[in-house]
């Protein structure tokens, strides 16, 4: 993963663009992007900030597992939107699919595929294309 420049590369860049240097010319000076130049000028003059925000992915996890874990066990046939309604949270359901993948979970995720390895993947009198779905897995 990469690292944030420093603080004395951001200095030094800040002060060039006090200097009156435009954007493509700092960039080309300090080897950055263009548009890393612009954003480090637009939250200095927005916030005054100029440090190096944190790294890292979230913080703040909204999904309860253990709650997730037994919604799981209660259907497990469940989609990954109907778990993030029956959890109650307002979440992105790929937050659903990490929470998921955390507790070492998974879910079947074409409707022909076999629930076992003893079962068929697909019964012997389905046309292929078949518009009907009771076609796709054997009962019982």
């Amino acid at each position: 993963m990469a690292t944030p420049y420093s603080q004395d590369l951001r200095d030094r860049v800040l002060a060039a663009g006090d200097r009156g240097m435009k954007t493509k010319q700092i960039a080309q000076v300090f080897d950055v992007s263009p548009a890393w130049v612009r954003r480090l000028k637009q939250r200095r003059r927005e916030t005054g900030e100029t440090a190096p925000r944190p790294m890292g992915g979230a913080t703040f996890i909204k999904i309860d597992r253990t709650l997730l874990a037994e919604l799981v066990r209660q259907q497990p046939d469940s989609t990954l939107e109907e778990l993030r309604q029956r959890l109650g949270v307002r979440c992105a359901i790929s937050a659903v699919s990490t929470a998921l993948k955390a507790l070492g979970l998974s879910f079947k995720k074409r409707r022909c595929t076999r629930p076992s390895r003893t079962a068929r993947t697909w019964p012997g009198d389905a046309r292929s294309g078949a518009a009907s779905s009771r076609l796709l897995t054997p009962a019982g």
